[in-house]
C-alpha cells in the first residue's frame, strides 16, 4: 500500500509547532498575555495544548506511515532507533549550557557547544545505515546517563525528562501496540491506562506524606519523580517534574486516540463520513473529559485522565475541521504558512530551543548604559523591539512573533530546496 501525505495533518502539526515557538520566546517572560503561559495548575491555557497535540498528531502518522502494518526485526530497530534518536534530542536541550570545554568561556565556548550541537544533531538526525543509526543513538544515550551520574558538578542537576523525551517513549510504545494488536485491544488499552491511573493517584497514600492527592509537589508523581529522578529534574519545579515517569503514562493515550483517528483516516469510505465521525469523537472526547474534571481536574503539570480526553478531543475536532476545509473541500488558500512549518518540525524542535541559550551567552558592555553588561538577546528585544511599543505585552509578543518571522524563512528556503530533517 502507497503511503499517502495528508495535507490537513501537516498543516495541523505546523500549527501547533508554529503555536510553541511563540509560547517557549516571548520577548520579556515578565510580560506574556495569560492564554500563552501555561495554567497555574488545574486548568487549560491555549498553551497548555501544545505538548498533547503534538502527541496526538503523532499517533494520527503512525497508521499513515506504517499502512501495511508488516511487523519483523527491521521494523521493531526503526522504531526503537527513532524513539532513542529522539530521547537524544531532547536531553542535549538540557545538557547545551552545562558544557565546559577545557577553561574556555564567553564566545570560545560558546563556539564549541555550538560545534558539538551541529555534531550531535548531524548523528541523530542524519541519514545513515541502520547500524551507525544505532551505534549513534545508544553512544549518546549512554554518555548522558554517564555525565549524569559521575558526579561531575557540572552535569550534576541535569535534567533527564522532557518535551521529546516524552514523545520518544509514547511513539516507541504506540507504534508496536498499532502493529501488534487489534484497534479493540488498543482502545481497552487506553481506558485501562486511564483508569488505572486515576485510581493510583486518587487512591494509594503517598509515602511519608499521608493520604493520596492531587497537590503541587505531594502527589504521588511528585513523589516517585523524587525517588527515581532526584537531582535531575525540571530547575523551575526542582523536586518534581512536569514531565515526569508516572505521569507518562496516561499521555500514552493521547497517542492511542491519534492511533484510532490515522486508522479511521485509512477507511475506504467516503472522506465526508470520515470527517463525521471524527468530529462526533472529539466532540464526544471533550464532553467526557469536563465531566471526567468533575472529580479528576483537567491538569497538565500531572497529565490528568481528564486532561487526556479533553485535549484529544480538542485536536480530534480540529483535524475534522481541517481534513473537511483541506482534503475534502480542496481549500488551501491561506494554510502554505503552516504546511511549511509542518514539514520540518524536528529542525525546529531542536535549533529553536539552542538559539536563545547561545544568544544569552554572548555578552558585552551595554552601549546605552556605561559599566552594564547585557547580553545578545536581551539587547536586541530591549533595544530592536520593545521601544516600539507602549504595552509591554504586546511588545513580548512582537518579539516572539520576530522569532517565528526568521524561522519562517529559514523553513521556507528548506521547503523550496526540499530538505526535510527527520530523526
Amino acid at each position: 500500500m502507497v503511503k499517502e501525505r495528508l495535507i490537513s495533518l501537516d498543516v495541523f502539526r505546523g500549527l501547533t509547532i508554529l503555536l510553541m515557538t511563540i509560547v517557549n520566546n516571548p520577548g520579556d517572560w515578565g510580560n506574556v498575555f495569560p492564554p500563552l503561559l501555561h495554567a497555574e495548575w488545574n486548568g487549560c491555557t491555549l498553551t497548555d495544548l501544545v505538548f498533547p497535540f503534538f502527541i496526538f498528531i503523532m499517533g494520527v502518522a503512525v497508521p499513515l506511515a506504517m499502512p501495511d502494518k508488516r511487523y519483523d526485526d527491521t521494523t521493531f530497530n526503526k522504531i526503537l532507533v527513532r524513539s532513542l534518536r529522539m530521547l537524544c534530542l531532547g536531553i542535549f536541550f538540557n545538557y547545551f549550557g552545562k558544557i565546559q570545554l577545557f577553561d574556555l568561556t564567553g564566545i570560545p565556548l560558546l563556539i564549541g557547544r555550538l560545534i558539538i550541537t551541529i555534531g550531535v544533531g548531524y548523528a541523530l538526525m542524519g541519514n545513515f545505515s541502520s547500524k551507525l543509526k544505532n551505534i549513534f543513538a545508544f553512544s549518546i544515550l549512554l554518555i548522558y546517563l554517564f555525565l549524569a551520574y559521575s558526579g561531575i558538578e557540572a552535569y550534576h542537576d541535569a535534567r533527564l525528562p522532557g518535551v521529546l523525551q516524552r514523545i520518544a517513549v509514547v511513539y516507541f510504545v504506540i507504534s508496536l501496540l498499532y502493529l501488534k494488536t487489534t484497534q479493540k485491544t488498543q482502545i481497552i488499552t487506553g481506558v485501562l491506562l486511564l483508569f488505572g491511573y486515576w485510581a493510583v493517584m486518587t487512591l494509594i497514600p503517598v509515602p511519608g506524606i499521608g493520604e493520596a492527592n492531587l497537590e503541587k509537589g505531594t502527589n504521588l508523581a511528585s513523589w516517585l519523580d523524587g525517588i527515581l529522578l532526584k537531582g535531575h529534574m525540571y530547575r523551575g519545579t526542582v523536586t518534581w517534574d512536569p514531565e515526569g515517569l508516572l505521569s507518562t503514562i496516561p499521555s500514552i493515550v493521547n497517542g492511542i486516540i491519534g492511533l484510532l483517528i490515522g486508522q479511521l483516516l485509512q477507511l475506504k469510505v467516503a472522506k465526508k463520513d470520515i470527517a463525521q465521525k471524527m468530529a462526533l469523537a472529539g466532540i464526544a472526547l471533550i464532553i467526557a473529559g469536563q465531566i471526567w474534571n468533575l472529580v479528576f481536574p483537567i491538569n497538565k503539570s500531572i497529565w490528568t485522565s481528564s486532561y487526556v480526553l479533553y485535549t484529544t478531543g480538542l485536536a480530534t475536532t480540529t483535524l475534522a475541521i481541517l481534513y473537511y476545509v483541506i482534503d475534502i473541500a480542496s481549500y488551501q488558500k491561506g494554510f502554505k504558512l503552516f504546511l511549511i512549518w509542518g514539514v520540518n518540525p524536528m529542525i525546529v524542535f531542536f535549533t529553536s530551543q539552542i538559539i536563545p541559550q547561545a544568544l544569552v551567552m554572548v555578552e558585552f558592555e551595554n552601549p546605552h548604559k556605561t559599566g552594564e553588561k547585557i547580553n545578545l538577546l536581551k539587547y536586541l528585544y530591549e533595544y530592536g523591539i520593545a521601544p516600539f511599543f507602549n504595552n509591554p505585552m504586546l511588545a513580548s509578543f512582537a518579539g516572539a512573533l520576530v522569532y517565528v518571522g526568521i524561522w519562517t524563512f529559514i523553513l521556507w528556503l528548506f521547503y523550496k530546496n526540499k530538505l526535510i530533517f527527520k530523526v
